[in-house]
């Protein structure tokens, strides 16, 4: 089993959801990120996204578009991303990695050199948001093949005749957007997230982890009630953009996590 199933298939029998965070690769800093990377598992973390700066973060909202400014502006690229996640792997072996970003990048570096060195690194899974199910061959399959989980999104526009392109060859998990928009912006009615993990069920058996908006504990621990996963990163790349140096920045990161880990932990 990889390490994502392990993990979902552990918290299934804790009967509880996965915490899973998102932070940007570089940001403000390589030093201040790699501490935060490392310090998330303990935090309360059960899964962790990672993602891979870029120049235009077209799904991003305002918070998670200045974080890749800050990654770049300081040097960060695919290359030091990839080293940022074997430097994890030293000391970190149980929690699983998702890589999450854009495809431009990934085929600037070269796919099959890519697919060969995150692996290597400990790679667990990749989120590639502007690379549809037509475009399977460029990166899914390849990569799956290796061993490396394709996690697909899917969003309140996704309708029951488009959800099996979209879930075919899909695995590790299902992300569901809850809001039509940008990251951060926004949240859905506890309603709203019902009805479409029931849809989603129909659809797939894989563990479902919702995203978009938000925030704070209580609001994690009400998705932790409905879903397999909660995705927050706005929230925590915010402690990054208002801390007043790199100790403030893990600090807040680290708080905020370990808070919104006991919600979620709390919830069922």
């Amino acid at each position: 089993m990889s390490r994502l199933q392990t993990r979902f298939a552990e918290l299934k029998q804790q009967n509880r959801a996965a915490l899973v965070t998102f932070i940007t690769a570089g940001d403000p800093d390589y030093a201040t990120s790699l501490q935060i990377l490392k310090g998330l598992p303990a935090a309360g973390a059960d899964v962790i996204e990672l993602g891979m700066p870029f120049t235009d973060p077209m799904a991003d909202g305002p918070a998670i578009q200045l974080a890749n400014i800050r990654a770049l502006a300081n040097g960060q690229n695919l290359a030091k991303t990839l080293e940022m996640v074997r430097e994890f792997r030293k000391t970190e072996q149980r929690t699983p990695l998702v890589l999450m970003g854009y495809f431009n990048p990934i085929h600037h570096y070269g796919v099959p050199r890519f697919i060969e060195d995150a692996k290597a690194a400990g790679v667990d899974g990749l989120i590639v948001v502007d690379l549809p199910p037509e475009h399977n061959a460029d990166l899914c399959d390849p990569a799956q093949a290796a061993g490396i989980d394709f996690i697909r999104l899917t969003t309140p526009t996704t309708d029951d005749q488009r959800l099996p392109t979209v879930l075919n060859n899909s695995s590790g998990f299902v992300y569901y957007v809850s809001v039509a928009g940008v990251t951060g912006t926004g949240s859905a009615t506890t309603e709203h997230v019902q009805e479409a993990v029931a849809r989603l069920r129909r659809h797939t058996d894989l563990p479902l982890c919702i995203g978009f908006g938000i925030r704070t504990p209580e609001h994690a621990a009400t998705i932790a009630r409905l879903a397999d996963g909660v995705v927050v990163g706005s929230a925590l790349i915010d402690q990054i953009a208002n801390a007043a140096d790199s100790g403030q920045a893990v600090e807040g990161v680290l708080s905020l996590c370990a808070a919104l880990a006991q919600g979620v932990q709390q919830a069922r």
